[in-house]
C-alpha cells in the first residue's frame, strides 16, 4: 500500500472512532482476501472497505468497488467470522475519499447476494 492508502486508512479510522465505532482490527487478511478496517459498532460488526483516488477523472472512489471487490469481502467476512466463532450482526460499510476533499462514510454500500 502506497502513503496516500495509509493516510486515507488512518483518516477513515479516525472519521469512524469519532462517530463512535470502535476499531477490532486493521488490515485484516485470509487467503481469500484482506479486509481493511474491522469495527464495532453497537452489536453489529462492519467490515469498511477504505477506497481513495486522487482526482476524479475515473470515476467515484465508490464506483471502484466493483462486484467482484465485493466478492472477495464477502467471502473474507464469512472467513472472519468462522475464524472468531461469532455470530454477531453485521454489514459493509466504505470509507470513500478524492483528492484532498473529506472522507465519506457510506453505509450498506452492498448486501450479502
Amino acid at each position: 500500500m502506497n502513503q496516500a492508502g495509509r493516510d486515507a486508512e488512518d483518516r477513515a479510522l479516525a472519521l469512524l472512532q469519532q462517530r463512535g465505532l470502535k476499531l477490532v482490527a486493521r488490515n485484516w487478511h485470509c487467503r481469500g482476501g484482506e479486509i481493511d478496517l474491522i469495527m464495532r459498532d453497537g452489536d453489529a460488526l462492519v467490515f469498511v472497505e477504505v477506497r481513495h483516488r486522487g482526482g476524479g477523472r475515473f470515476g467515484s472512489a465508490a464506483d471502484s468497488i466493483t462486484q467482484a471487490k465485493q466478492r472477495k469481502l464477502l467471502l473474507a467476512a464469512e472467513v472472519y467470522l468462522a475464524s472468531h466463532n461469532t455470530h454477531a450482526p453485521c454489514r459493509f460499510d466504505a470509507v470513500v475519499s478524492v483528492g484532498g476533499e473529506p472522507p465519506q462514510w457510506l453505509k450498506n454500500v452492498f448486501t450479502q447476494y
